[in-house]
């Protein structure tokens, strides 16, 4: 059975890559109205590979490996998927096809109209996105993890800038340098790896430094060159300044995706180089500065959100902010239940500040306005959109019984556990600056409307039955991880 369930689980490993891209292909390739049911039609058949591939892992408890062509590394990359890396795969499947879904009525043209070039240019990008993504999950060499993240990057940028503004354009550009900089460290890290070892493949070079005594410092320079690239993608504070015009500027279903799924994936890989190419490394000084640029966001974003009058740029800063949480997870890896903390911080987040994006989408659209003082009478006119809003709200806070709640608990746990008290300060101030800022939007949309001409808001279904789901998929997720007892180790 379990040979049978490995064999089965490598084909799932390379549909999971080849779905997305094909349909990215297609998608360009057909284009006109046919566009977005390509996508969504891959968007379905790659959540059956996920929740496939899912299940076997966990029922087997088993890690799958594959090699492409069937060469070994270092000649051949290799391609590997165990709990954690499908648990981030599926919250991934789940938010892409959420928005999809969700981005179909408002991304479609009139009946007499032909395609628009910047439907087909989303519809097209964002299964490519998305293969690039699962690309940066599962590969085990460090150079195809490098190409995954400039594909990713390239298929962004024109996301960012689809509505032909200026200021877009600008932000887009902004966010290019800054990823073009942070790609520049990163390959000048991985050349000087493979100048010392002759291989890229992480389980190899594992293998190789764990027989080291001590680094040496071509080593120590790489992995600091590739780190401080790392972190200029996830838009770590000082290096943020790329983030909050790129993703409050963007149509809503793509700041959705650009917040909960393209910002983590510099962060997997910053996961791999720090826990799996040099575990032993957690306690320099390098790991400590992480964690106070961490708390520097949690802060720092906390309180440019609670200043931000507009909904979009809030949801924006806010971003700034749940990423410092993730950044907690390296002064604080002695303790067993910092992974499980950042794993389940990672996937919660994904799945909030998607249906925070998209509900304020929905705001936009619908209500006509966005400026958080103008938004009285918004529970009358679209509750539903609310209720989502709140929800996903919460989760961000720490409220429980949510994801995002018992993520924060496991990383107050992770401080105890090491005694490094000082770290749970930002933990829970950042929980009270959160709550500032959504129980402002929701004192004010709870409020009766100045006006009484407003009139029950027509937004489809299927857009608020999605935003639903992926706020309450964040609530889901916290009561399973509560129902395990413990954090994974």
């Amino acid at each position: 059975m379990t040979e049978l369930a490995v064999f089965g689980g490598k084909q799932l490993v390379v549909l999971a890559l080849i779905m997305p891209l094909l349909g990215a292909l297609l998608a360009f390739t057909i284009g006109g109205r046919t566009a977005r049911w390509i996508a969504l039609l891959t968007a379905l058949v790659e959540l059956v590979v996920v929740v496939s591939l899912a299940w076997i892992v966990v029922d087997q408890q088993i890690v799958v490996e594959y090699q492409l062509g069937g060469w070994e590394p270092p000649l051949g990359v290799r391609l590997r998927a165990d709990g954690a890396t499908v648990l981030v795969l599926l919250t991934a499947t789940v938010v892409m096809t959420a928005t999809m879904i969700s981005a179909h009525a408002d991304w479609q043209p009139l009946p007499d109209q032909h395609e628009t070039r910047a439907g087909l240019v989303f519809w097209t990008l964002l299964p490519a996105l998305w293969a690039a993504f699962n690309t940066v999950l599962l590969s085990q060499d460090l150079f195809n993890l490098f190409v995954a993240l400039e594909i990713l990057t390239f298929c962004a940028v024109p996301l960012v800038c689809l509505n032909g503004k200026a200021e877009t354009f600008a932000a887009a550009l902004r966010y290019l340098l800054f990823a073009l900089l942070g790609s520049v460290l990163y390959l000048l890290g991985a050349g000087l790896i493979y100048g010392l070892w002759g291989t890229l493949d992480i389980g190899l070079l594992a293998l190789e430094i764990s027989k080291l005594n001590r680094y040496p410092p071509a080593l120590s320079l790489a992995l600091g060159l590739m780190t401080a690239g790392l972190m200029a993608k996830t838009a770590i504070v000082p290096l943020h300044l790329w983030l909050p015009p790129a993703h409050a500027g963007a149509p809503a279903p793509v700041s959705a995706i650009l917040s909960a799924v393209v910002v983590k994936a510099a962060f997997v890989v910053l996961l791999r180089l720090w826990f799996e190419l040099m575990p032993g490394s957690a306690d320099t000084m390098v790991a400590q500065t992480q964690g106070v640029l961490g708390g520097l966001a949690i802060v720092l974003g906390g309180v440019l959100a609670l200043r931000q009058s507009r909904l979009k740029p809030m949801i924006a800063y806010s971003t700034i902010a749940q990423m410092g949480y993730l950044f907690l997870v390296f002064p604080l890896a002695g303790a067993a239940s910092a992974w499980g903390a950042g794993l389940l911080h990672l996937c919660s987040h994904a799945l909030a500040k998607a249906a925070l994006f998209l509900a304020a989408g929905q705001i936009i659209t619908h209500f006509g306005d966005d400026r958080i003082d103008h938004l009285a009478g918004l529970g009358h006119v679209m509750p539903l959109t609310l209720l989502a809003f709140g929800v996903a709200g919460f989760s961000l806070m720490g409220l429980p019984p949510t994801g995002g709640f018992v993520a924060k608990w496991w990383l107050l746990q992770a401080a105890i556990e090491t005694g490094h008290w000082g770290w749970a300060v930002p933990i829970l101030f950042g929980g009270l600056l959160t709550a500032g800022y959504v129980f402002r939007v929701l004192a004010v949309a709870l409020r009766p409307a100045a006006t009484p001409a407003l009139a029950a808001s027509t937004v489809p279904h299927t857009a608020n039955a999605m935003i639903l789901l992926l706020a309450l998929s964040s609530l889901l997720l916290g009561l399973a991880a509560l129902g395990t007892g413990l954090p994974p180790q």
